[in-house]
């Protein structure tokens, strides 16, 4: 049987997240200082997400939460979840984190991997039945939003890394928002973006995949992003070029799930995140294509080879748990 979230899988998720998200330490800031005045804790910075590691893993260790409390309102975790975002996702502290992103060196904190999630959290809450933790975090998702508006236009081109910085990701997530939030004029902004950076691409060879810390499939993810943006009649064609022999099971680098080495290694334990993300892609992929399409049962093995080789790992060394469970989720849920 394929994989699939469960009540039960989702109560273990959201039991690790809230273990992650209000924990201080360990912790790796990416912060700029401009002067003695801006050394300060990880909480003192940022007064809602200072857990889980780092800045973008704790917005999506919210977002699990909130994902898990939507599908499971009933769930064991629950309550611990509504009690941590009535606790964090309040407007005292969101002013907080409102403040850091508003200093000049801030500009480009967490672009773009950061706000999408950011986008995505947003997106979330706004679809709970209580409204009070999306209307909290609203200052903070208005000038997240503006943020990607002025970006887009002067980024000259995309950026298909396999890491935080990688464009497609970025835009994939955005889009999520945008529709959920009715902005259509974001909504073509993300679509014009898309077509001006990856419209014209074709015969992708994935040839530098995966990387050593690569978390997600540039190839995969920029197919999965012109499939969430790009009307299906536009998709298809596209994706018949973008990847032809697909039911060939080529490029073959793209059907081997990755092999993780040293999981107390962070960028290394990357590789259990691929695993994941490449799950997601091929079953969202798989599911935009018509019933008798040759590529459908490949592209469908790979997503559950690549899940069988990730999901025994998103628990182990906190350098995969503050993060994994969230890709596993969107795996799942695909």
């Amino acid at each position: 049987m394929p994989h699939a979230l469960t009540p039960e899988i989702g109560a273990r998720f959201a039991a690790l997240a809230l273990g992650h998200v209000t924990r201080e330490y360990p912790n790796k800031p990416g912060h700029v200082l401009a002067g003695p005045k801006d050394a300060r804790t990880p909480a003192a910075l940022h007064p809602v997400f200072h857990g889980s590691y780092d800045w973008h893993s704790c917005v999506h260790g919210y977002w699990l939460l909130a994902r898990v409390l939507r599908r499971f309102p009933d769930g064991a975790q629950a309550g611990a979840i509504r009690t941590r975002f009535d606790a964090q996702l309040v407007p005292d502290k969101v002013a907080g984190e409102c403040a850091y992103f508003a200093a000049p060196t801030a500009r480009g904190y967490e672009r773009p991997y950061g706000w999408a999630w950011l986008l995505k959290l947003a997106d979330e809450l706004a679809r709970l039945p209580e409204r009070r933790w999306a209307e909290a975090l609203a200052p903070l998702t208005a000038m997240i939003a503006d943020r990607v508006r002025d970006f887009l236009p002067v980024a000259p081109y995309p950026v298909r890394v396999g890491t935080h910085f990688n464009t497609a990701f970025a835009l994939r997530l955005a889009a999520d928002y945008a529709e959920g939030a009715g902005d259509a004029a974001l909504s073509d902004l993300l679509l014009r973006t898309a077509e001006r950076w990856y419209g014209a691409d074709a015969d992708c060879p994935a040839w530098g995949e995966p990387g050593g810390d690569d978390f997600l499939s540039s190839a995969l993810i920029e197919a999965e992003c012109l499939r969430r943006l790009l009307p299906p009649d536009t998709f298809r064609p596209w994706f018949d070029r973008f990847l032809p022999d697909l039911a060939a099971g080529r490029p073959a680098t793209l059907f081997r799930p990755a092999s993780v080495t040293d999981r107390s290694d962070g960028k290394i334990a990357h590789l259990d995140g691929l695993n994941l993300s490449r799950a997601w892609c091929f079953r969202a992929l798989a599911a935009a294509l018509d019933p008798d399409d040759p590529r459908r049962p490949p592209l469908r093995a790979a997503a559950e080879a690549h899940l069988e080789a990730g999901l025994p790992h998103v628990t182990g060394d906190y350098m995969g748990e503050h993060w994994l469970a969230t890709f596993a989720l969107l795996a799942l849920e695909a």
